[in-house]
């Protein structure tokens, strides 16, 4: 993943692509961070998993930020906003669809022995552990919710 994202700076330099190459550096950034956060815990590096947890978490604020700028009038921000989740997603894994994510969110439910309400943190737990990056889990959380109650 960390090889994916250095050549993608490269090629963002090469092409001069700015907007991409000052997004992978934030990427780059945020994920050295952590590294250096995961030290203090005997942990030399972050996994992939993490890296895609820390794209997810970029995407989200991202996509915050992007809703205020629009509610502000500053539509120019919110275009700048939604291009860098684009850039973002292209290093994330094929996101899965509706019906993918009601299956996946009844699996877990089935194999956590999901019951109630009170067991939504063993569910969205799982779901993180199995589908990091995969699932916007904001919207797994409705599915998950539903279900249970």
């Amino acid at each position: 993943m960390r090889t994916l994202l250095n050549d993608g700076m490269k090629e963002a330099m090469k092409a001069g692509d700015k907007r991409r190459l000052g997004t992978l550096r934030l990427i780059i950034a945020a994920i050295k961070d952590r590294d250096i956060n995961a030290r203090g815990s005997g942990t030399e590096r972050v996994s992939d998993d993490e890296i895609l947890q820390i794209l997810s978490k970029m995407i989200k604020q991202r996509e915050e930020s992007a809703t205020i700028y629009e509610e502000q009038s500053r539509l120019d921000l919110a275009q700048q906003e939604r291009e860098e989740i684009e850039i973002i997603r292209d290093y994330l894994p094929k996101q899965l669809d509706a019906e993918e994510v009601r299956a996946a969110c009844a699996e877990v439910i089935k194999d956590v022995n999901g019951e109630s309400l009170r067991d939504m943190g063993k569910c969205m737990n799982a779901l993180k552990e199995r589908y990091p990056g995969k699932i916007d889990f904001g919207k797994a959380s409705g599915v998950v919710k539903e279900m249970l109650g």
